[in-house]
């Protein structure tokens, strides 16, 4: 059984390595050019916010795809909020899904990761492709939007474990059996 003192560092450094770890997803999220294919880009911040909810729970998943949200918008030079509360919506959804519904492996981790991301860059392209009306919207979801959900899925397999490592080194033992 652990003292008082150690689970709450032990709970600090967890969410300390959660944040470099999402300092990094954004870095690579954002760096022109880093594997890249034609147009499409994979997701980073996305996957690592869905890890850390099914782990995490409802609460603490919501709050930390918030604020990742809010680094995206802030990252992605958009409107600050509307990634925030998608990503809020989306851990806190896939939270309690995961604790009644799902079992929590990695290839239905992946699954949900990469629909999860479609569902994301569609609603992006709704709100600043096809109701602006451009011509080449269609055009637009066909060379980003499906080949970005599609890359996401190495990311998120390898985030999913990353975060379970993370988890699981910092896990807290309460004495219960």
């Amino acid at each position: 059984m652990e003292s008082r003192r150690m689970r709450s560092r032990s709970q600090i450094l967890k969410w300390v390595c959660y944040a470099v770890a999402l300092f990094v997803c954004a870095a690579l999220q954002t760096t022109p050019g880093l594997f890249q294919l034609g147009q499409a880009k994979p997701l980073f911040i996305l996957p690592l916010c869905l890890a850390v909810a099914v782990y995490e729970g409802e609460f603490a998943g919501a709050l930390f795809g918030a604020v990742s949200g809010l680094l995206w918008d802030y990252t992605a030079g958009r409107t600050v909020g509307m990634l925030a509360l998608e990503l809020l919506l989306l851990c806190f959804a896939l939270s309690v899904l995961v604790q009644v519904y799902l079992q929590g492996s990695t290839w239905n981790f992946a699954l949900i990761s990469t629909g999860t991301a479609l569902v994301v860059l569609s609603l992006d392209w709704l709100f600043f492709y096809y109701m602006p009306g451009y011509s080449w919207a269609l055009s637009r979801w066909l060379t980003f939007v499906l080949p970005s959900a599609m890359m996401t899925l190495v990311p998120s397999l390898m985030l999913f474990s990353l975060v379970r490592h993370i988890y699981s080194a910092f896990k807290i033992d309460n004495g219960v059996v």
